[in-house]
């Protein structure tokens, strides 16, 4: 009885769970998972169905489990070192934690296979590329605002902190108020105003941190955002250029070495036809010596 090397099992695994109608599959059942982790936060749900929604979920997060199982096998190694990999493997596995104990708080994390979208859909995934690659010039901004929100939540502090304590009484709570400036809500009549009543020209304090911390620094947040996903997605289509151009190359030396192959053929084929003819080829028969005395004659 024949039996494939591990190396081929592996490669024909890992070609099965690759291929798109199983994908497409995993990603169904997650968006389904999604509905039933949904409907087990409804109490009238679990009261008409809750035995089938609780075996669903069973059933779908041993679909999980297997195919998780199945790219340990097919990828070995490789798959810790892919950090999309370690994500799906972390998020399964917190479903598999007991529901009794000091870990069944974590219970409550089993939503978070509904991310697993993010690993599966490709254009999701790019945007959280895009994201993690924007991380670094996001701390710069970030610091950059930390420290205007400081000097302002201090001036703010000073200023309005024996008319009004509870809004500016200490540094945090300035911070928190200031926070709530930045983001538009209930600034202008909730703040702005009850402090101009004591102090008619605080709108030189709050006009300017408005159009510094709000229009000014979130618009840099979103122009770094956007020229991240715009660098990433030019370096996916760059890395794609090459792969395609690499396979392009290796298809062009193939069929210049199968058309080198051939000519070589198709001469010695020639020559050999060439010396078939030349053997083939019908001699003159000799003279007899009757004709020769007579041609002497």
């Amino acid at each position: 009885m024949n039996t494939l090397p591990d190396s081929s099992r592996r490669q024909r695994v890992r070609a099965w769970v690759e291929q798109p109608r199983v994908q497409n599959f995993i990603i169904c059942l997650i968006v389904l998972n999604a509905v039933v982790l949904g409907l087990e936060t409804s109490p009238s749900a679990m009261a008409a169905a809750g035995g089938l929604i609780i075996q669903l979920d069973r059933a779908m997060l041993a679909v999980f489990v297997g195919e998780i199982a199945l790219r340990l096998y097919a990828h070995r190694a490789a798959f810790w070192r892919d950090p999309w990999s370690v994500f799906d493997f972390a998020v399964v596995a917190i479903a598999l934690l007991p529901a009794t104990g000091p870990l069944a708080v974590l219970r409550a994390l089993r939503v978070l296979r509904v991310l697993r979208l993010l690993t599966m859909v490709p254009s999701m995934r790019r945007v959280v590329g895009a994201l993690l690659a924007a991380i670094p010039g996001l701390g710069s901004i970030a610091m950059v605002l930390l420290l205007i929100y400081y000097v302002f939540a201090v001036i703010a502090t000073k200023l309005f902190a024996a008319t009004h304590p509870e809004w500016f009484g200490n540094l945090g709570r300035s911070l928190y108020t200031l926070f709530q400036v930045m983001t538009l809500e209930s600034w202008s009549m909730g703040i702005a105003r009850p402090v101009m009543e004591s102090f008619p020209y605080a709108w030189a304090f709050f006009v300017p941190f408005i159009l510094v911390a709000t229009f000014t620094m979130l618009n840099l947040f979103i122009a770094i955002i956007v020229n991240a996903m715009q660098s990433y997605t030019e370096a996916e289509q760059h890395d794609t250029k090459r792969v395609v151009e690499a396979a392009r190359e290796h298809i062009e030396a193939d069929l210049h070495a199968e058309m080198r192959s051939l000519r070589e053929e198709i001469r010695a084929l020639k020559a050999m036809l060439s010396a078939s003819a030349t053997t083939a080829s019908p001699r003159a028969p000799a003279p007899s010596p009757n004709r020769i005395a007579r041609d002497e004659s």
